[in-house]
């Protein structure tokens, strides 16, 4: 018996003459030539095909864009309303405009990060980002994105109806909040209490469906019923597995695009399709980028 795939190669839109539009990978990201996102910023079509692009490749990267901070925020204000973070501190000048620091004073600095979905620990995430590079390392500081709608696509039909129903909670307090002081930790987790969402959302957009679990992902909330649990070591092995063997699915090479900075370099993505990594094998080189992150809704 053949299986066939379903065809993911994403359906060009139109665009500006004066843009062209060059595929990363066969179903993940695009380079856009031609285009300046300070106008943009200020230009309705241009801006609706640039949203276009974005649906149809989840991840959008451009070269040798010297726009400025309030260019930065008013692209990002066409998508949304713009969210501030917990932890990370924002241009004071540009609140939303978060600034991503890393510096080679402080051993905290050298850490980075997992595979994750910005924000999935809100109840609401982010819908999407654009980050800028302010200062790149020589060599090293890629950021990975990667395909969720591919990397649920191909999981075996089995498992497809194993988490068809399931629902799992994401913590801000288990991941940012895990190097904080107890009363810092403690009052993060309750200004920021656990989100649920489910294991496989739909985009409210394009209707594709999404494998929805990050390195934000503590556990299932609805896995322990008599259908799946006959004793105890049932659950305490088995949805642990299940969760981790999902997280992994981020890892596959075949489901990413890899992105090499330079000053002024800009990606912009669609946060709810995607999740990324920031690779961190620069030290002692400082990395500095500055993102504005778009509030999202309540996934579904």
């Amino acid at each position: 018996m053949s299986i066939t795939a379903p065809d993911l190669r994403p359906h060009e839109p139109a665009v500006p003459a004066n843009w062209s539009v060059e595929r990363l990978t066969a179903t993940l990201g695009a380079q856009i030539h031609g285009a300046d996102l300070g106008e943009i910023s200020r230009h309705d079509e241009q801006f609706a095909a640039l949203r276009s692009l974005l649906l149809t490749h989840k991840v959008l990267f451009f070269r040798d864009q010297d726009i400025t901070r309030g260019e930065h925020v008013a692209l990002a204000e066409r998508f949304g309303p713009l969210e501030d973070h917990p932890v990370a501190p924002s241009d004071p000048e540009h609140p939303g405009l978060v600034r991503i620091y890393k510096d080679v004073d402080s051993p905290a600095d050298r850490y980075e990060n997992a595979y994750h979905s910005d924000g999935s620990w809100r109840a609401e995430p982010a819908m999407g980002s654009i980050l800028r590079c302010v200062e790149c390392p020589p060599v090293g500081g890629d950021t990975i994105w990667v395909d969720m709608v591919r990397a649920y696509a191909d999981l075996p039909d089995r498992v497809k109806d194993q988490i068809a129903d399931l629902r799992a909670k994401h913590s801000i307090e288990a991941t940012f909040g895990a190097v904080l002081p107890a009363d810092r930790r403690q009052g993060l987790a309750t200004t920021y209490p656990d989100a649920e969402h489910p294991v496989v959302r739909t985009h409210p957009e394009t209707g594709e469906q999404i494998l929805y679990v990050n390195s934000f992902t503590t556990h299932f909330v609805n896995y322990h019923t008599p259908e799946r649990v006959t004793h105890g070591i049932d659950f305490v092995q088995s949805a642990p597995d299940l969760l981790t063997y999902l997280q992994h699915r981020a890892t596959i090479p075949d489901y990413q695009v890899r992105w090499r900075w330079q000053k002024n370099s800009i990606a912009i993505w669609d946060n709810r399709s995607t999740q990324h990594y920031a690779v961190m094998d620069y030290w002692p080189s400082r990395r500095y980028m500055e993102r504005a992150g778009i509030c999202g809704d309540r996934p579904f």
